[in-house]
């Protein structure tokens, strides 16, 4: 059994997201979100959230019981980049991307 939940979009690089993400992969759930409640990476809060999510969704979709559950897979991929720009001397303008990625995540026994 595995029960899924997923957060497109999210205002946060595919770089540093994967670096909360390899931190709970394969652990128990509670284990994972004592890890993520204490982390000071931004990321560790997106992710504990679709964490919560998955859980909910684990209990409430399949009667799962939370005690056993380990997340089973984990990935972060890129989404599209937001193009802005900022104004610099002589009528020129810089480029700015502000990246976001998509955040999978799969519980289960």
């Amino acid at each position: 059994m595995e029960t899924r939940a997923s957060l497109r979009g999210v205002r946060l690089s595919a770089q540093k997201g994967r670096l909360v993400a390899d931190q709970i992969r394969g652990l128990s759930v509670d284990k994972a979100l004592n890890i993520l409640a204490f982390s000071p990476k931004k990321g560790a809060g997106i992710i504990k959230k679709v964490l919560e999510s998955a859980i909910a969704n684990a209990e409430h979709n399949d009667g799962a019981d939370i005690d056993e559950l380990k997340v089973k897979t984990i990935y972060v991929e890129k989404g599209m980049v937001l193009k802005r720009f900022t104004a610099r001397a002589k009528g020129r303008g810089n480029k700015i991307t502000k990246p976001t990625c998509h955040i999978f995540l799969a519980v289960g026994n």
